[in-house]
């Protein structure tokens, strides 16, 4: 099933010290790893600074983009959570500007959409 639902395009949790390891050159002095996910080939990644979102590109994935997003860009945001039939839990970003949302992205039942809610809260709220 897990497979399954990479292949949907569902994320998955991973674990902040090995994005942490990562995408250590990125990240600047003081720069944590809160929480990531993954989606087949691509990661959502909070920081306590930035949204990073990696674009895993090309047929061996070695070329990649990094979008790095300032919480304070961030004018709004909602979660989905998952129901009974519906297998999957959204996030929706908008970002200062975009009257659609910039970023939207699925999440299986296994990761907690409040988790990643708290996480926003608490930077875009700062």
């Amino acid at each position: 099933m897990k497979l399954f639902s990479s292949l949907l395009g569902h994320a998955s949790a991973i674990s902040p010290d090995k994005l942490q390891e990562v995408l250590a050159l990125l990240l600047i002095e003081g720069e944590t790893v809160e929480i990531g996910f993954k989606i087949i080939r691509d990661t959502i990644v909070f920081t306590n600074k930035l949204l990073i979102l990696a674009d895993k590109q090309g047929l061996t994935g070695s070329k990649a983009e990094y979008l790095s997003i300032a919480y304070k860009s961030i004018t709004r945001f909602s979660v989905e959570t998952a129901g009974t039939f519906d297998l999957e839990a959204e996030l929706k970003i908008w970002i200062s500007g975009e009257q659609q949302p910039s970023i939207s992205k699925n999440f299986n039942k296994s990761v907690n959409v409040y988790d990643v809610q708290k996480v926003l809260a608490h930077y875009v709220l700062k």
